[in-house]
């Protein structure tokens, strides 16, 4: 008989990975199904990057590695760090994971005891509460309101912080709203982090290039220098570069704090493939036209999503200015009845109704700890937003 830890038992699984497997199950029995849940660019990894690889395949460079990462990679994600975010990193300073969420959870790991507490503002990504809990930690969620612009208030922070306070997490742009930071924010949030030093910071600032308002990108460390000996700044190559597959994810921060996450990563999944780490090289060394293509196409389709989802009567949204989902408020449907009889009584049950009649995967907002809400990601072709928005639209029309 099999029997699981009690920290297995408090950890659930991902929402946004359940519904695009429920939307794969339905593809695979035959339906129309169009997966707007999970967060991943149409669009194929650049040409030189897959050049990249290639080229390591054939030199042979398919060996283990060092565990934080080859030296070369570290060294042009240094190079990365100083000419786009103005941050002085050595590459002793600097671990590469599997994949951005590796990063943030060696972080976690390295420095949680039981009973420590994580600090971060919701709607949030899915994945935030369940890994400080695998590490043992305590989620401390801080509401943020459409209002606000879903950003972190100083005021809000503080009256989260307690002695037990182990780290801030920041994502900016944030999945699922969309939210900036930019300085005067940080600053105001750093403002109250000097009063309490014993709290760490973690930038996850995976969606950096992805940003389309007046707001511009600001990370924390650069921010707020004062704070680097005690902010660990995470990126990857995911979103940017549509690498969601490569797996390639990197932290920068103290010598003492990168090194732990080495401790606990060399007795996990070693280091991050081989082969990967050089198209990411090429990457992050890459014409920057290719990501700001990209980042171009996405304003264009978050436009295009909001004009049609504004059309929907009991759908509202605060307009994102980064990365590339819409955060949608549905409490207005909360309560309807589907065709079928069926109460609608909660964004879960909205998300199926609308997989099941209009074939459309979405991810409800309870996943982010902000019930009432669907996600819809935008990082998908123009005519499959139009088509999904308008079946979806079809199929509320249906609702009494």
């Amino acid at each position: 008989m099999i029997t699981l830890s009690a920290r297995m038992r408090q950890v659930a699984p991902s929402a946004t990975k359940a519904m695009t497997q429920m939307a794969a199950d339905l593809r695979a029995r035959g339906r129309d199904v169009v997966a707007l849940s999970q967060g991943e660019p149409d669009f194929p990894t650049p040409a030189a990057v897959c050049e990249a690889a290639v080229r390591a395949i054939a030199e042979g460079r398919t060996t283990y590695t060092a565990v934080a990462g080859i030296l070369p990679l570290r060294e042009a994600i240094v190079a990365k760090f100083a000419r786009e975010n103005g941050l002085d990193f050595t590459p002793d300073q600097v671990t590469v994971g599997c994949g951005a969420k590796q990063v943030l959870f060696n972080a976690l790991m390295a420095t949680l005891d039981p009973g420590d507490e994580v600090v971060f503002a919701t709607p949030c990504w899915v994945s935030y509460p369940e890994m400080i809990k695998l590490a043992g930690g305590v989620p401390v969620p801080v509401a943020t309101t459409a209002a606000d612009g879903y950003r972190l208030r100083p005021e809000a922070l503080r009256a989260a912080l307690t002695p037990r306070t182990r780290w801030l997490m920041l994502n900016s742009p944030a999945n699922p709203t969309g939210a900036v930071a930019g300085v005067a924010d940080l600053a105001a949030l750093a403002a109250v982090l000097r009063d309490f030093p014993q709290v760490m910071v973690l930038a996850d600032d995976i969606y950096e290039h992805l940003v389309y308002g007046e707001t511009a990108f600001a990370t924390m460390a650069a921010v707020a220098p004062d704070l680097a000996d005690r902010t660990l700044t995470v990126n990857g190559v995911s979103k940017s570069h549509a690498m969601t597959g490569w797996r390639v994810g990197y932290g920068a921060g103290p010598v003492e704090l990168i090194r732990a996450m080495n401790t606990i990563q060399g007795q996990s999944t070693s280091h991050t493939c081989s082969i990967a780490q050089y198209a990411a090289i090429a990457a992050l060394n890459g014409d920057p036209a290719v990501v700001e293509g990209f980042r171009s196409a996405f304003r264009r389709r978050r436009d295009l999503l909001c004009r049609e989802i504004a059309a929907i009567p009991g759908l509202s949204f605060h307009l994102p200015q980064g990365a590339f989902y819409l955060f949608v408020d549905c409490t207005a449907l909360i309560g309807r009845t589907t065709p079928a009889g069926q109460a609608i009584a909660t964004d879960t049950d909205l998300a199926l109704y609308l997989l099941d009649e209009a074939g459309v995967a979405l991810v409800p907002g309870s996943g982010f700890l902000a019930p009432g809400h669907l996600r819809i990601s935008y990082a998908a072709a123009d005519d499959t937003l139009i088509r999904a928005v308008r079946v979806m639209a079809a199929a509320i029309a249906r609702l009494c």
